[in-house]
């Protein structure tokens, strides 16, 4: 095994036992919890602080204004028009005073309007049109069958897109009663619907439960690190499926207590 600095160790120790504070709100929440928290909201703040001046102001405001003086504020600059965002972003701290936060809705007005104006146009182009554009592509008969097992390329991925799109539009025509065929289609929009609201949720889930192995691996390989053995990895999947398994044992005891007693009406 490659041995590590002390300093290595150090931070990895550190990391393992935050990450098993933060499992600890599987239990309840608890102290040790909310200082991982806490800790996290700390240093993600600070982090996308140095962010946002190394990556945003210092290379598109400052780097412009630095040709000037700032004892003239940079209006001796060759670019004193950024100036005027300078003073708008300036303008957003009156917020913190109660007289003068009126002011703060200009600045933060003209940031929406011009958001708006760049995000609705993106928006439109990927989650709409390019959609409708997809939905509209031209059969490719030449590859029907395709090449490989569900060919979003193939032409019958194709047809069963668009009557997907059909099907689903009908379930949403309400003005005619869902009877007889045009039920049995908006039915079948129905299930298109729950598939692809299922395929989000799985990818959403796998998502979270990718982070939830990361970081059982992580614990793994502290565990060799300390221990410098082979099994680290067996000893940290054993003692996440003993807390799983307590859990689900406890929840069964206070489900079964709970179910006990008698209800109590309002």
């Amino acid at each position: 095994m490659e041995a590590i600095s002390l300093g290595n160790f150090f931070w990895m120790t550190l990391g393992a036992i935050l990450t098993l504070c933060i499992f600890s709100f599987l239990y309840r929440d608890n102290p040790f919890y909310k200082f991982a928290e806490h800790l996290v909201v700390g240093v993600s703040a600070g982090y996308f602080t140095i962010l946002l001046w190394h990556n945003g102001l210092k290379p598109n405001l400052f780097d412009y204004l630095q040709d000037g003086s700032w004892y003239a504020l940079w209006l001796n600059s060759s670019h004193a028009e950024y100036m005027v965002p300078a003073v708008l972003g300036a303008l957003t701290w009156t917020r913190f005073s109660r007289k003068w936060s009126w002011v703060s809705r200009w600045p933060i007005a003209i940031y929406i309007g011009i958001a708006t104006g760049i995000s609705i146009p993106l928006a439109m182009k990927n989650s709409v049109n390019m959609q409708l554009f997809s939905t509209m592509r031209a059969i490719s008969w030449d590859n029907f069958l395709g090449t490989g097992y569900l060919d979003p390329t193939s032409g019958y991925s194709q047809v069963l897109i668009f009557i997907g799109m059909i099907a689903a539009l009908f379930y949403f025509f309400f003005s005619k009663e869902h009877i007889g065929v045009f039920n049995g289609v908006a039915k079948f929009g129905i299930g298109m619907l729950m598939i692809g609201f299922g395929a989000s949720f799985g990818f959403t889930v796998m998502g979270r439960i990718s982070l939830f192995v990361q970081r059982i691996q992580f614990m793994g390989d502290w565990s060799k690190t300390a221990w410098g053995n082979g099994g680290g990895n067996l000893l940290v999947w054993v003692v996440a499926c003993g807390i799983f398994i307590l859990l689900g044992i406890y929840e069964l005891i206070v489900f079964f207590r709970k179910k006990g007693q008698p209800q109590t009406s309002a």
